[in-house]
């Protein structure tokens, strides 16, 4: 019989998390079903907790056995069941975020320089009580800690780790000690690096074109000086080297520094006891790597150097959308206008726009119209108009026209700002791909020390004489190449400048994992009201039955519809816009097929033939007209008065105006398109034959979306879906990747693992070839610093000192270790500049 397991989980904040775990939990061997909600998981089967456990950290997040699991038979409530089924769709221009990320504490981390060092601060920040989620980027060497942890108990838990860490709350002045951070490293880095070079160079020189690098009793106190120079460039130039080795060693670990100060250590060692010392080593070992220490600092540290400066390139997105914000705003007080600065605007504050201000804070217009460039918001190049009552939102600029209006949100309560937050969340973030190159790094460096040590102990007993020289070549050699730093630079580089380009296009993505998810697509699943039409339905035409006049008509409908948040119900009452309407008595609402209601004595019913049909209603003479109506992609809707057919309403949503153009460019990228809708089959095949649909699924209620998406994913299709609405939330989630448009309702853009902050199908095709774009990247970084590794060791070790006669030169191995991260890092760059095939991003002028 298979046994009911509890899990209690930590780390999920929507429910594309939630639906993420469920994937991880069912591949579980021997698992038969997992329901999944925010804090807990129910799994039916025979898998053990353990391999359970495991799966749910794989999908990035933590999970432990809630307390009498195994007792616990109940169903779990619903991922979706808290979905409100009556509300209104909450409309908002641009996304919000989740409501749960205000609690997220950003470090700033010291002493980091390879993936085992980014695993070693991950496990430490997770073992404080409270934390529930940590990202640790390498790229920006800074961690996202979500929870409720207090913060001076992360600063401690990463300094036991061996590592610094600092916490700015205030987000100018974050980023401003970033960027002094960064600069402060590249002189730091610069002037190391010049001064390894400037003594590894000439030493380097002399053995090149003839000089001899073997110790004589004529050149032994010439040499011991040059050692003497050496050891204090290794203090100077490398001594952050050593003290993080250090550290890294007093808590059990071992780094890429471990590496660097192991093969450099042990030339100097070594050369310098043959200096001091020249008795008790044979005439052939007394061979001086003086050089080979001071290169191999100078090289790293130009390395690191380069390294910083294409790091600051990738995080140039972020920071464009950090400048978008002014520095003051124009206060209107009953004394006159002034300005203040940013950080002094307070909620309910009056503020001026005029032609040219970049807008600092969210608020709405309470006087004047004004046209407003969202182009960096949105991508939309089109200035926008915008007057009493609409949104203005930072960073936008007034491209003409002056306005006046309140302060509705601040500092990082701001659409722009939770956009900034998301950003850099989705930069923080591992795709699966990214973990299997942790898991590599986490034992990479400790097996590299063992290779080592394997290798000199071979080449001790085994090579030619003098063995101590070729050992020390060798371990030196091996250590110095194997680091790791491009290996766990490939993945998160790839990510910072994929995500930042994304928000460039207009593309928010909520973790990396979608972005992975995405470049897998074969099958797009498009709702129609609001995603393939401008949601805004109008009454194109009325026809009357059985002597009542057009007036009359309208006039009832528009009353059954009065406070109506249903597309078809606002049209029919703007239709109306104008005329008193009666008062409705009985008021009903029909599930998914209408409404009732009596007005003046006359019962009235309004809604699809369906309706009228099960109220015994004859359609006889509407039938011609309904399918007409419905052939042209006109939905009819129906009003009957006191049993009689009475009016039929024409309405039409309007498609979006690049609908067809987009969804080419899509079918050109090879994806089957399916249009998903409530409308009648007939209605919805004449849109789709408009626009280009593959396939319709049509006549389907909100909780048939789901069940549409898991046929599709059951006959091995990989799933995007397209939407916009509260009903589409379930369908989201369910989705591989989910992907809502930025005006839709809350729940769907925080449901979605993707939102489209412009109104523009364009979003879409920019969005999936952005991430084949950046999956591909990913793929070409870990297949180098893996090929590199897989070469660079074997070569290192000897094996081609059979074939050529000599070994690689430390010196080199440092050189090479050096451009392996400045490659991976210059690939990444190259997203950068992605621009999408067919429509041309538009944000760019």
């Amino acid at each position: 019989m298979s046994q009911t397991t509890l899990l209690a989980l930590q780390g999920l904040s929507c429910m594309h998390c939630t639906q993420r775990v469920k994937h991880a939990l069912e591949s579980c061997r021997d698992v038969e079903q997992a329901e999944v909600s925010m804090h807990y998981a129910k799994v039916t089967g025979d898998a053990p907790s353990s391999a359970l456990i495991a799966a749910v950290a794989n999908a990035g997040y933590q999970a432990n056995l809630a307390s009498g699991s195994a007792a616990k038979t109940e169903p779990l409530t619903d991922a979706t069941s808290s979905l409100p089924d009556a509300q209104p769709a909450v409309s908002s221009s641009l996304p919000a975020t989740d409501n749960n990320n205000d609690d997220d504490v950003q470090l700033l981390l010291n002493g980091l320089s390879c993936a085992s060092c980014v695993s070693k601060v991950q496990h430490a920040l997770l073992t404080v009580p409270g934390v529930e989620q940590a990202r640790v980027n390498l790229a920006e060497r800074s961690a996202l800690v979500t929870g409720t942890a207090d913060p001076q108990a992360l600063v401690t838990a990463v300094e036991k780790a061996g590592f610094s860490a600092e916490m700015i709350h205030d987000e100018t002045e974050r980023r401003t000690r970033q960027q002094q951070t960064a600069r402060d490293k590249m002189k730091r880095f610069s002037w190391q690096a010049a001064l390894g070079l400037a003594l590894g160079m000439p030493l380097l020189a002399w053995g090149l074109f003839g000089g001899s690098m073997s110790l004589t009793p004529e050149t032994q106190r010439p040499w011991l000086v040059v050692g003497i120079i050496t050891l204090a460039v290794m203090v100077f130039a490398g001594g952050h080297f050593y003290r993080n080795a250090g550290r890294a060693l007093m808590n059990g670990s071992a780094t890429m520094d471990t590496l660097v100060a192991l093969g450099t250590a042990a030339a100097w060692l070594y050369s310098i006891s043959v200096n001091m010392w020249p008795d008790f080593f044979p005439l052939a070992a007394r061979h001086l790597y003086y050089e080979a220490s001071a290169m191999i600092i100078g090289l790293i540290n130009l390395g690191q150097a380069l390294e910083q400066r294409a790091r600051q390139r990738s995080s140039q997105a972020l920071e464009r959308l950090m400048d978008l914000t002014p520095p003051t705003a124009r206060l209107v007080t009953d004394n006159g206008e002034r300005f203040i600065p940013l950080a002094e605007v307070q909620l309910g504050m009056r503020l001026r726009l005029t032609t040219g201000d970049r807008v600092p804070v969210d608020g709405e217009i309470v006087q004047g119209d004004v046209w407003l460039d969202e182009a960096m918001l949105t991508g939309e190049a089109v200035p926008q108009q915008r007057s009493v009552g609409d949104t203005v939102y930072a960073g936008t600029v007034v491209d003409n026209g002056s306005v006046l209006f309140r302060a509705d949100a601040i500092g990082s309560k701001t659409t722009l700002a939770r956009i900034t937050k998301l950003v850099r969340q989705a930069q923080s973030s591992k795709p699966e791909i990214g973990q299997l190159a942790d898991r590599i790094s986490a034992i990479f460096v400790p097996a590299v020390v063992v290779v080592a040590l394997i290798s000199a102990t071979l080449w001790y007993f085994f090579g030619p004489q003098p063995p101590w020289g070729y050992t020390l070549v060798i371990a030196t050699t091996v250590l110095i190449i194997a680091c790791p730093c491009a290996l766990g630079l490939a993945t998160p580089m790839s990510i910072i400048a994929g995500v930042g380009r994304a928000a460039e296009f207009g593309v928010l993505v909520r973790d990396a994992d979608a972005l992975q998810q995405a470049s897998q697509l074969d099958t797009l699943v498009f709702d129609k009201t609001g995603t393939l039409t401008a949601g805004r339905p109008q009454v194109v035409e009325i026809l009357t039955f059985n002597q009542v006049s057009e007036h009359q008509a309208l006039s009832w409908a528009a009353a059954l519809e009065q406070g109506s948040h249903h597309p078809l119900g606002r049209a029919i009452v703007e239709r109306a816009a104008g005329q008193t309407l009666p008062q409705v008595e009985q008021f009903r609402t029909l599930r998914s097929a209408g409404i009732s209601g009596e007005v003046g004595g006359v019962k009235l019913l309004l809604g699809n033939a369906a309706l009228l049909q099960q109220h015994q209603i004859a359609l006889d003479q509407l039938e011609v007209q309904i399918h007409s109506q419905a052939e042209c992609g006109v939905t009819p809707v129906l009003l009957a008065a006191d049993g009689e057919p009475a009016a039929l309403f024409a309405i039409r949503d309007p498609l979006r105006s690049d609908s067809v153009e987009a969804l080419q460019r899509l079918h050109q990228q090879g994806y089957q398109l399916v249009m998903m809708t409530g409308d009648n089959p007939l209605t919805a095949n004449a849109i789709a034959k408009e626009i280009g649909i593959d396939r319709v699924i049509a006549g389907v209620l909100p909780e048939g979306k789901v069940a549409a998406i898991k046929q599709l994913q059951a006959k091995g299709q990989r799933v995007a879906m397209i939407g916009d609405g509260i009903n589409d939330a379930p369908a989201l989630a369910q989705a591989d990747v989910g992907i809502a448009m930025g005006g839709g309702s809350d729940i769907a853009i925080e449901t979605a693992a993707m939102t489209l902050m412009r109104h523009s199908l364009h979003g879409v095709a920019d969005a999936l070839e952005l991430s084949k774009a950046t999956l591909r990247n990913m793929k070409q970084n870990l297949f180098g610093a893996f090929i590199y590794n897989t070469l660079g060791i074997p070569i290192a070790a000897g094996v081609l000192y059979p074939l050529i006669g000599t070994l690689l030169s430390p010196v080199v191995a440092g050189a090479a270790m050096a451009l392996s991260s400045i490659t991976i890092v210059s690939n990444a760059n190259r997203l950068l500049r992605f621009k999408p095939k067919g429509e041309p991003f538009q944000g760019e002028k």
